[in-house]
């Protein structure tokens, strides 16, 4: 009858299935009280060079952790986990479901010649865009974007420089989907050879109600046999068929059929064409020839020829008659394992299914699918548990780290000088010693007294390493002698490490290729340090980089206001646009109270295209197009016989991008890069357009908008002669 005591652990936290929230993946973060301050939720999956790392981090916002990815990027998760546990409830693993495909549309008329419902791509687009990315464009062109998947609608002519490059890519694993329609139908198939980019021979024309095949009443689809990719599909009533393309009769046309009429007339054909396949539904895209581009049966047929994502989980319904067979099994502490010695699994199981021994958690494989089965569902909730109350209920306390150096060291020093001490008593016959042990034993007391040394150096601002320069009074008048930059200190050594060697290593490079020679870079103190000193000013944004005081912003608007400039910089291009990344959204709220003119993408006249190098692009580590600049204003024009608009004089204030500037222009001592760029040559040429851009900034900030002043020359002298 003795008293129970419950030692509880910490707060419970769990990740629910992933789901597609409009552009973006939402994961669930399940918590049995409040969450954890600091908690971040890791996108993980295989690099370029196929090595498993973390891709993205979210810290989750009302519950939900929101990733907004560009498509390459997302299609390459294969679990999302919560950062510094291991647990299989911290692990929520992706299917098909998320992987967002690049299918390519190709039509056989242009939709300009036509209202949009009219429109054979009309269906198709309705039905794949919710998730898929749409290529438009020529087919060749298309090609190039390495698809998952390419659709034509109605095509019945390629070029043979088409015709031999779609041939390539499909052998080489692609899906070729097509769809009939009158071009198909009047093209002279039938007089050719077997054409390798259709799954059967087409008789010329096509089956009517009213024609000479007269059919009397349009057709209805036949159940799905269980060798189809579409078998357990239920067939609406109300999807006819008023008009399709006919095969022309053969052995082998049962093998390619895989949906057929009530009649037995082929509905979708489909053969293997080397590591790809090849389909073609007999019917039109649109609802010319047939309803079934209007039933939610085109959806999932398309579904199940890999070729349109799901946004929801499939049910009961869409899993009968298909077979699932375990292929990685997600053990107890979140780690996937290859499955071995399990049996295949039908469908129906899995539907809705909870994990257990008979059915543990993790990926399942059928028909070129993957389907996920995490340990915690759409609908799973965490709630504490309630202990009764004659339970003393108790937490498994921190008990943090000390120090113990500082008294280790006063004790051994007591030790040495009692030594001392029995040394000269013994030596002294035990008189006379003890003028000589008074100054040693307050000796050892001052240095106890001490307080123990820290094993990390105390940061300087915020946060900054020890050794980071400071603007002292020395400084400053160095920094008016000469030209100094500078970067923000964000509070995170590694950061501003980074920063430091970048703008060290663009400094290196003004010495060698210009005649500007600056001197050893700067971080800066937004909050105490004075900024007029420096031409500009480097700023990398971080997550949880925290909002200036009302004083320092003051002191950035004068620094702007007198000319200077800043340089934001995300950090995070290759996560997606500026407005949608962590950083970005972060660079909204620290740049909001700023005195920021209207701001445009860099025109291609503007003058930092060519304040010293030609260029077009400002790539850093990463390569995005997305770097913002000052608006020209709205009367700016072009001069008669200048390439170039009459523009202001004044240099941008701010130049706004997340190519990760500072990381490509990092040198180390002996003058390497300290990060890669790209990849081999490519990356190279990369980094080297990065130390361009930087040039131009730096000569930018210098001497304005000098360039564009040079071009007015011939105007301003005909002028004067006037």
């Amino acid at each position: 009858n003795g008293s129970v005591t419950a030692y509880v652990g910490r707060t419970a936290v769990g990740l629910g299935p992933p789901s597609q929230d409009g552009g973006r993946i939402a994961v669930p973060v399940l918590s049995a009280g409040s969450l954890p301050e600091g908690l971040r939720v890791r996108a993980v999956g295989p690099d370029p060079a196929g090595i498993e790392r973390p891709l993205a981090e979210a810290a989750p916002e009302d519950g939900v952790a929101r990733f907004d990815l560009p498509v390459e990027l997302r299609n390459r998760i294969r679990r999302f986990e919560v950062s510094g546990l291991r647990s299989a409830g911290a692990v929520a693993l992706t299917d098909d479901r998320l992987r967002r495909k690049k299918i390519a549309l190709v039509a056989g008329r242009s939709r300009q010649e036509e209202l949009e419902l009219l429109s054979p791509l009309h269906y198709l687009r309705e039905a794949l865009a919710p998730t898929a990315k749409l290529l438009d464009g020529a087919l060749l062109d298309s090609l190039r974007a390495n698809p998952d998947a390419v659709i034509l609608a109605d095509v019945a002519e390629l070029a043979a420089a088409e015709s031999e490059a779609l041939k390539a890519w499909v052998e080489e694993g692609g899906t070729l989907v097509r769809f009939a329609g009158p071009r198909l139908a009047g093209a002279r198939l039938d007089e050719r050879e077997e054409d390798p980019l259709l799954p059967v021979r087409l008789r010329r024309g096509g089956r009517a109600v009213g024609g000479a095949m007269s059919w009397g009443e349009p057709k209805r689809i036949s159940p799905f046999p269980d060798g189809s990719p579409f078998a357990g599909l239920t067939v609406p009533e109300d999807v006819t068929v008023r008009i399709q393309v006919l095969a022309e009769p053969a052995p082998d046309l049962a093998a390619h059929t895989i949906a057929t009429l009530r009649d037995g007339t082929p509905l979708v054909t489909r053969k293997a064409l080397g590591a790809g396949q090849v389909v073609l539904f007999h019917v039109s895209a649109d609802a010319e020839w047939s309803d079934l581009p209007l039933s939610v049966l085109f959806v999932k047929m398309l579904e199940r020829l890999s070729i349109a994502g799901r946004v929801d989980p499939p049910g009961a319904a869409d899993l009968v008659g298909t077979v699932w067979v375990p292929d990685r099994l997600l053990d107890a502490f979140g780690r996937l394992e290859e499955a071995t010695d399990r049996a295949a699994i039908r469908g129906e199981r899995l539907a809705g299914a909870r994990p257990g021994p008979e059915l543990p958690p993790g990926l399942y494989a059928g028909d070129e699918r993957l389907l996920a089965l995490n340990v915690l569902g759409e609908d799973d909730r965490l709630t504490p548990f309630t202990w009764p109350s004659d339970v003393e209920v108790s937490g498994l306390a921190f008990v943090p780290e000390r120090d113990l150096k500082g008294p280790v060291l006063f004790l051994a020093l007591v030790a040495l000088l009692l030594d001392i001490a029995a040394t000269m008593w013994l030596a002294a016959g035990g008189r006379g010693i003890g003028r000589r042990l008074v100054p040693a034993i307050l000796a050892a007391a001052l240095v106890g007294a001490l307080p123990p040394v820290s094993a990390r150096a105390q940061g300087v601002g915020q946060g900054a390493p020890a050794d980071a320069p400071a603007v002292d009074e020395a400084t400053a008048i160095a920094a008016t002698r000469n030209v100094v930059l500078a970067y923000v200190r964000t509070g995170d050594p590694a950061v501003d490490r980074v920063s430091e060697a970048g703008l060290a290593g663009l400094s290196s490079v003004l010495r060698q290729r210009t005649s500007v020679e600056p001197s050893p870079p700067i971080g800066v103190d937004v909050e105490t340090d004075e900024l007029s000193f420096f031409p500009m000013i480097y700023w990398p944004v971080t997550e949880r980089q925290t909002r200036p005081s009302p004083q320092a912003y003051e002191r950035l608007n004068r620094f702007l206001r007198a000319g200077g400039m800043i340089v934001f910089d995300t950090r995070d291009a290759d996560l997606g646009s500026l407005a949608s990344t962590p950083n970005g959204r972060r660079l909204r709220v620290l740049a909001a109270p700023l005195d920021i003119p209207p701001l445009e993408p860099v025109p291609s006249d503007h003058v930092l295209t060519r304040a010293f190098y030609l260029l077009q692009e400002f790539p850093g580590r990463y390569a995005s197009d997305e770097v913002w600049v000052e608006a020209a204003p709205p009367d700016a024009e072009r001069v008669e016989g200048v390439p170039f608009r009459n523009l202001n004089d004044g240099v941008t204030p701010v130049i706004i991008g997340g190519n990760d500037w500072a990381a490509a222009w990092a040198l180390d001592d002996a003058g390497r890069p300290m990060f890669r760029v790209g990849r081999g040559l490519a990356g190279e040429r990369q980094r080297e357009f990065a130390f361009r851009f930087g040039v131009n900034l730096v000569m930018h900030v210098l001497t304005g908008n000098y360039k564009s002043d040079q071009v007015h020359v011939p105007a301003l002298l005909e002028r004067l002669g006037q």
